[in-house]
């Protein structure tokens, strides 16, 4: 939550929570020590030790560092482009293409080469 807020005061365009019956704010039990000592944000470190307390969920990251950490403790974890890739072949979106635009122009950055890669795998190359 305290990301969210932060991105609203800086402008960005991000969902407000209390706009959602449905979701729930959760706050990890305990944090491994160890992940302290990196350099990751409270959002990534929250979000991980969630994981290891629910092992049977997905966990959305799009951090590199906090991706790697999560994955050698065995973690699923999956990007942002893979969230709209499901979404595409679930049928919850036509075409990704704006979504991956509308993600840019927020100020995610993505490769030519990935941005290319990503739309193959939608079948919209």
């Amino acid at each position: 939550m305290t990301e969210l807020e932060a991105g609203q005061r800086k402008g960005y365009d991000v969902p407000n929570p209390g706009d959602y019956a449905w979701l729930q704010n959760v706050d990890p039990r305990f944090v491994p020590s160890e992940w302290l000592a990196r350099d990751l944000g409270m959002g990534e470190l929250a979000t991980m030790a969630l994981a290891l307390e629910n092992p049977n969920r997905v966990i959305l990251l799009d951090d590199v560092s906090a991706r790697r950490i999560a994955q050698a403790a065995g973690l699923e974890v999956w990007g942002t482009l893979r969230v709209l890739l499901e979404a595409k072949s679930r049928g919850m979106t036509e075409s990704i293409e704006p979504l991956l635009d509308r993600l840019r122009d927020a100020g995610m950055w993505v490769s030519d080469n990935i941005r290319l890669r990503v739309l193959a795998l939608a079948g919209e190359e």
